[in-house]
This record gives structure tokens, C-alpha cells and sequence, in this order.
């Protein structure tokens, strides 16, 4: 069953995926990204690639590679092999796909907009083809009025008009009705998921998109994750990545997830124009995220105004691209 994956994958999975529902090892024996980074920077200097460590060399490379990661840690992880075949059995049989950075078809807007920071390992249920598409980001918060429905399924409407992908980060709420606004129309979507890939894929409406090539979903953390927090805000920055620009129709000031990615992007990485539903009442999130370098959003109603919202270019006075 290996043979679907590369050889660079399977290594990569080895060294940094916790493999059976985060039961084949412990988190802290798991490379996290920097030491993962530092080991594939050590790898490029010695012309070598993570394959490697599968091959009849892996002992000598494990030497080669000790003053960067002990060899003993991983020479453990690497070990897995046949915990690691089991869980790419279980992975198949849910049609879900694994990509890695090493591969060709690893979404390239994650790697031209987050550089090292773009996740070594991606799962995915449905079209990979969806993710480098561009599109909309379109996140919120889960608190919400009819008002704010509304204008969740307005403006997933017209991406779908315009044929343009909708990114979500699939979340109940704001996401999912976005999301259900642009299936309704048509429209395609590429969600980032933070949690549940596996049993969100198994949804009956889901499957049928997914088979039908509308939907993409995907993310950087094991298939069976549970929820958390911190890998809910840690994996905003790949929704603003897929987008050509992003939408933060609600946000609670100085709290939750949608409130840090949106800080994130303006702040620090600067990946792509940001706007802010904006009504007649007052609110400080608004105000907080405008003076950060975020726009009003124009509230384009016919595709061609839609359109030119999403081709506007980055605010000159927000800070450099990573």
C-alpha cells in the first residue's frame, strides 16, 4: 500500500506524523516543524533527501545528520514502518490522500506564500487541483444574526457567480454557511480543516461534492485530530495562503481564532488584502483590524464589482511579505 505515497513522504510521515489516530507516538518524540526545517536545510547541504533514510545508507546518514537531530530519536521514529503501512491502509480506505513537501503536487501557493512555515505533511479528501484555484477566503466567528447569515450566503453566492473558489475553514458557524452558500450557487470550495478530517469526509453531502469535484478538504494534522484551540489559530494562516483575498464578516475583539488569523495576516505575514464587513453600528474589532491596514469591504453586488474586489492590490503602508 507504500507504493501510492513517495518515497520522501514516507519518510517524512515517519519522522513527523503521529500515524493511527496520534497512537504510534508519543508527541514529544514527533519532529516539530523548526527541527523538521532544520533537518531538511542539513539534507539539502549534504545533497541528500529524507528517501534517503530508507535506503541501505540510512545508518550512515543517521550519523551524518546527529549533530542536527540524535540519531537514536530518529532511528526510533523511523522504525515505524509498519505502524506506518496500517495507518495508510486506514487512510485509503476513507479516500484520503497525503501530500508532502518534497511532492510535485503539494499546493504551491503554501509554499511561495509560507515558505518553511508551509506544513511538511498535508491530508486531503477530494480535488488538489481546488487549492491552488485562488479565490476568497471567507472566516468568522460562530457568533452570528440573520443579518450576518445573510451576508455569509450573499457573498459565497457571488464567488460562485464569479467562478471563483470559496476558502473556508470549515468550522460550524460563519464557515459552513458560507460554504452552503456557494454549493448553492454552484461554486466550488477548499476547506482547511483544524480537526476531523476523517469523519467530516464521511459526510453524505460532502461525499457527493467531493465526488463531484466541488469541494476540496484538507489538513495539516492528523486525520482523526479532536479538536483544539491552538491548532484551530495555528492553521488560519493556510486559508489566507490559498486566497487571492479574505473576508472577515465578524470577529470578537482580541479573542478566538478568526481574531488572531486576521491579526496574523496583518501584523506579520501579509500574504494577501484583507477586508471587514462593516455596518452602521459601531465595533472595535472593525476599528481595531482597519487600523491595522484591513479595508471595508464594498459590498460589491453583481460579479464584475466582486471581481474588482478580489484584484485590488496589498495596502502600501502594511508590512513586508514573508
Amino acid at each position: 500500500m507504500l507504493e501510492t505515497l513517495s518515497p520522501n513522504t514516507q519518510a517524512i510521515l515517519l519522522l513527523t506524523a503521529p500515524l493511527m489516530g496520534g497512537r504510534g507516538a508519543a508527541p514529544s518524540e514527533l519532529l516539530k516543524l523548526a527541527e523538521y526545517n532544520a533537518l531538511a536545510r542539513h539534507l539539502r547541504d549534504i545533497k541528500r533527501q529524507p528517501a534517503d533514510f530508507l535506503g541501505e545508507e540510512a545508518e550512515d546518514l543517521l550519523q551524518l545528520c546527529q549533530s542536527v537531530v540524535d540519531a537514536v530519536r530518529l532511528r526510533w521514529l523511523l522504525g515505524r514502518g509498519a505502524v506506518l503501512e496500517q495507518t495508510v491502509k486506514r487512510w485509503q480506505s476513507h479516500d484520503i490522500w497525503v501530500v508532502s513537501r518534497a511532492d510535485a503536487d503539494y499546493p504551491r501557493r503554501f509554499k511561495s506564500h509560507l515558505r518553511e512555515e508551509s506544513p511538511p505533511i498535508i491530508y486531503g479528501c477530494g480535488d488538489k487541483t481546488l487549492l491552488d484555484s485562488g479565490g476568497l477566503a471567507v472566516v468568522g466567528s460562530r457568533h452570528m444574526d440573520d443579518a450576518l447569515v445573510d451576508d455569509a450566503m450573499a457573498v459565497s453566492r457571488l464567488a460562485a457567480q464569479a467562478g471563483k473558489t470559496l476558502v473556508s475553514g470549515g468550522a460550524q458557524g460563519i464557515d459552513q454557511i458560507a460554504m452552503h452558500g456557494a454549493f448553492s450557487a454552484g461554486g466550488q470550495v477548499s476547506a482547511v480543516l483544524a480537526d476531523s478530517l476523517e469523519k467530516t469526509a464521511k459526510g453524505r453531502d460532502y461525499r457527493r461534492l467531493l465526488g463531484d469535484g466541488r469541494l476540496v478538504l484538507i489538513s495539516p494534522y492528523d486525520p482523526n485530530a479532536t479538536f483544539n484551540a491552538s491548532l484551530a489559530t495555528r492553521r488560519n494562516k493556510l486559508i489566507y495562503a490559498l486566497a487571492d483575498a479574505a473576508l472577515v464578516l465578524n470577529a470578537s475583539f482580541r479573542k478566538g481564532s478568526t481574531w488572531a488569523g486576521a491579526v496574523e495576516q496583518l501584523d506579520k505575514l501579509n500574504l494577501v488584502p484583507v477586508y471587514v464587513r462593516a455596518t452602521g453600528e459601531a465595533s472595535a474589532s472593525v476599528d481595531a483590524l482597519c487600523t491595522k491596514g484591513a479595508m471595508v469591504w464594498p459590498n460589491p453586488r453583481i460579479v464584475t464589482e466582486f471581481e474588482t474586489a478580489l484584484d485590488v492590490n496589498l495596502p502600501a503602508q502594511r508590512g513586508l511579505a514573508i
